[in-house]
């Protein structure tokens, strides 16, 4: 079974996040996974408190919707685009 990714927003960075198990809050995993890739060093060297922020301004969407740090993340690959990178 394939799956096509949702359309990326432009001016944006997208990383796939890809989960054996659900996770309770995204946050965690989404810096896990940015400290993990080489496409972006400005993203890869983000501090929590940098990350955090970009949650509060409104710059982190799961399938084009606003995401919040709190936010679920099911088991399976996730589509997490960062505006402005």
């Amino acid at each position: 079974m394939s799956h096509t990714p949702p359309e990326q927003p432009a001016n944006s960075f997208r990383i796939a996040i890809t989960l054996e198990y659900p996770e309770s809050r995204m946050d965690n995993s989404l810096l896990d996974a940015l400290r993990s890739q080489d496409e972006n060093e400005k993203l890869k060297n983000i501090s929590r408190t940098a990350l955090k922020e970009l949650f509060n301004e409104s710059k982190i969407f799961i399938k084009g919707q606003r995401a919040k740090s709190s936010s679920a993340l099911a088991k399976g690959t996730t589509y997490v685009d960062i505006l402005g990178y």
